[in-house]
């Protein structure tokens, strides 16, 4: 089909190109080749998760893949995120009524949240197509025209980390999410042409954890941006409870409770933890989650009541014991504790910001008295933890 339309789109003056025309021809058989290769790879690349800490929701692990039956298929079955829920089902229910694709959508949010399940669920409401992929993956154009070549009308194109696009998909992406076309180069030299492909309407679904990376003629594109919040405890407890139904697993509600508040307000967390206590709860009990199996169970995963693990703990005892509780700076400090300046500034010191156990000034991080306290230390002020009169 798509060489048949590049053929009638060639040149309307006759024979006088007959070597551009047979050059084209070879170039949309490619294009053709392409397009068949890509319909079956779409993949979600994945970090390696050996040797994963349990609350690390930054790296999917391999129980996350393979226990898909936790995620929720329906809006209605999606706990938490009231505000996105309520605004998606009108936007869903709207286009469902004009027969029209979804507005293309944009999820901000710290993984682990459930962008990627509300994705899916947004093409189950829909009752259109899923397709998934991840921007490292779209290593070049033809990657992606491969894909949007063979999807089906009103599907949901699933990109995962779209920060990480190359400039060269972007490019293409914008004119695929206007116009429904891509633009597709033939020919060498002086001989070469851009033709105009037609593509099925489509809805894209991109998600980022770092929506500052994503660049404004992008996110200007995007019809619909929604931004995803930590969970509440209640809401996390929610979720433990129906994994544990769906799991065909027995817990008390303060089991549940206290799970919840050791998953960092992230699902995908709970759900591991969840994983664990079961079992813990099958090898020294009788299967029932309680909240004596709970408690050793998260002191053998070395979790605290806040979430907080071995890490964790280790970068406030760093800042406490080689810097005076501070001030010190990043890289310093990633290198005191062995771990990469990127990781610790991505993924544990906005959690422990959160809790209120560090600060952030322009001098470095200052560890606060909350985090004595909940490390069993006595707190000292001094001179160094201070705010100068400048800050």
């Amino acid at each position: 089909m798509l060489t048949d339309f590049a053929l009638a789109k060639s040149n309307p003056c006759g024979n006088n190109d007959m070597a551009y025309n047979n050059q084209k021809d070879d170039d949309l058989t490619d294009f053709s080749q392409i397009a068949s290769q890509a319909a079956g790879s779409l993949n979600i690349v994945r970090a390696d998760s050996s040797n994963l800490n349990i609350v690390r929701a930054d790296v999917p692990s391999d129980d996350d893949n393979a226990d898909g039956s936790l995620r929720p298929k329906m809006l209605d079955e999606f706990l938490g995120q009231k505000e996105i829920k309520e605004n998606l089902s009108v936007f869903i229910q709207a286009a469902r009524e004009r027969r029209e694709p979804l507005d293309h959508l944009f999820l901000i949010g710290p993984p682990g949240l459930g962008k990627t399940t509300l994705a899916e669920i947004t093409a189950h409401e829909l009752g259109a197509d899923f397709k998934v992929t991840s921007a490292p993956a779209l290593d070049k154009p033809k990657d992606l025209a491969g894909i949007l070549s063979t999807i089906s009308p009103g599907t949901v194109f699933f990109i995962d980390e779209i920060h990480r696009l190359k400039p060269a998909i972007e490019e293409m992406l914008y004119i695929a999410m206007e116009d429904f076309e891509l633009d597709w180069v033939i020919g060498q030299g002086a001989a070469a042409r851009t033709v105009r492909i037609p593509i099925p309407k489509f809805t894209l679904v991109g998600a980022t954890t770092k929506a500052g990376m994503v660049s404004k003629p992008l996110q200007t594109r995007f019809g619909i941006i929604q931004r995803f919040n930590f969970y509440t405890h209640e809401e996390l407890a929610s979720i433990i409870k129906r994994s544990a139904a769906i799991l065909n697993t027995k817990i008390d509600d303060d089991a549940a409770l206290l799970m919840a508040r050791s998953s960092r307000g992230t699902p995908r967390v709970a759900n591991r933890v969840l994983r664990r206590m079961r079992d813990f709860a099958q090898f020294y009990g009788d299967g029932r989650i309680t909240l004596k199996i709970t408690e050793d169970g998260l002191k053998k995963l070395q979790i605290d009541s806040l979430g907080l693990e071995h890490y964790d703990r280790e970068i406030l005892l760093s800042i406490i014991k080689n810097f005076g509780g501070g001030p010190v700076g990043a890289e310093t400090l990633a290198i005191s504790i062995g771990e990469a300046q990127d990781t610790l500034e991505d993924y544990y010191e906005p959690y422990l910001i959160q809790c209120g156990l560090i600060q952030r000034t322009p001098r470095g991080r200052i560890v606060t008295a909350k985090a004595y306290e909940h490390l069993g230390l006595e707190y000292k002020a001094s001179a160094n933890n201070q705010p100068s009169l400048f800050e």
